[in-house]
């Protein structure tokens, strides 16, 4: 008697899942290092996707003669809380501070500045050291640090993400095509891609950000100009080597497109490959970024950028906790992302998935 379907999955995190992707979940867990590193990044990303309410020079809530206010997400005149301006209301200046708290009261999130507040009531000249009202300092614009690393690790890592899944949709596709049509196609592709990787990429970034003014999008799209070639050769070699298989010809010979042979027989077998590349691609990314930012022709001036934070620390050699706070959280992201990938590696790995 045949078992139903379900008898045959398992479940991970409450999902259901074939035995094989089962197997591979337990090898991730083996590797301690990459299962924990991937719960603190996650706990991390997301509380950092939430950055606006967790460091905002705006409250979170306020409460004032009977009614609630979220300043945080909606904009309020200074006449709504009894004042004399139609003007959008400060909420730092002590007269709205006080007009407020007569008739009720401010929750502030838990660090009161967003990554562009500059604090005027610095009691040194800027860049302030750490203190109970800065944690991490302030930068040499009288910037909260922390709010800045805090907005700053959002913004790397959607960058990172973006760029990482745009750049392996392009280079699956080209590896995709070149292995499996083959031929003077492959030939011509291959020629291109290694001209193309022989340019030296961060000078023309470079160039082309002095040229165009830099922006999220801008930037995205001329960091993948260069990023997708990074999985073009695993995908055409796993191409190559299943487009002669016995199925993949049988399908041929019943009429089945190359197209619905390519999505549905070949790229589930070349994924398990691609899957384990992602995590460095997206380190590769962001350090990309980085670099960028330091050197100034990354985002633009004032965004929360871990690049511009480590410039400040070079620039401003008497304030070492520039430098310091820069350096422990690019290099524990990137820690995290390495550690990431070697434990999709030893997940996807056949020796250890069947051993």
């Amino acid at each position: 008697m045949e078992q139903p379907a379900e008898a045959h999955q398992d479940r991970v995190l409450g999902f259901r899942v074939s035995p094989i992707n089962a197997r591979r979940w337990q090898n991730f867990r083996r590797n301690r290092r990459g299962y924990w590193s991937l719960w603190i990044f996650l706990v991390l990303f997301f509380l950092t996707l939430g950055a606006e309410l967790i460091a905002n020079d705006r409250p979170v809530l306020v409460r004032y003669d009977g009614g609630f206010y979220t300043p945080i997400f909606r904009t309020y005149p200074e006449t709504v809380f009894g004042g004399e301006f139609e003007l959008e209301a400060d909420y730092r200046d002590p007269y709205v501070q006080e007009l407020i708290e007569d008739k009720g009261w401010i929750l502030w999130p838990l660090v009161p500045f967003s990554y562009n507040t500059i604090d005027y009531e610095l009691e040194v000249p800027a860049p302030s050291p750490p203190s109970a009202r800065h944690w991490l300092g302030t930068d040499d614009q009288a910037r909260d640090v922390l709010a800045r690393v805090i907005y700053g690790f959002r913004i790397s890592i959607l960058f990172g993400l973006v760029l990482t899944a745009l750049s392996s949709v392009v280079g699956i596709a080209a590896g995709a095509v070149q292995g499996y049509f083959g031929g003077t196609l492959d030939l011509l592709m291959q020629r291109f891609i290694e001209i193309w990787e022989g340019l030296p990429v961060l000078y023309l970034l470079i160039i082309m950000a002095a040229v165009i003014t830099p922006g999220f999008y801008s930037l995205l799209a001329l960091m993948l100009l260069f990023s997708w070639t990074g999985l073009v050769a695993v995908v055409r070699a796993e191409f190559l080597r299943a487009r002669n298989f016995e199925y993949i010809r049988a399908a041929r010979a019943l009429g089945v497109g190359d197209r619905t042979i390519m999505v549905r027989h070949i790229l589930p077998n070349a994924m398990v490959a691609t899957l384990t590349f992602m995590p460095f691609i997206l380190s590769g990314s962001v350090t990309t970024l980085t670099s960028l930012d330091f050197l100034g022709f990354g985002l633009p001036v004032g965004s929360p950028s871990l690049g511009e934070l480590l410039n400040q620390g070079k620039n401003n050699l008497q304030a070492p906790w520039l430098g310091i706070t820069g350096f422990v959280v690019i290099g524990f992201m990137l820690s995290l992302l390495v550690f990431i990938g070697e434990g999709v590696r030893d997940a996807f790995d056949p020796r250890k998935l069947f051993s």
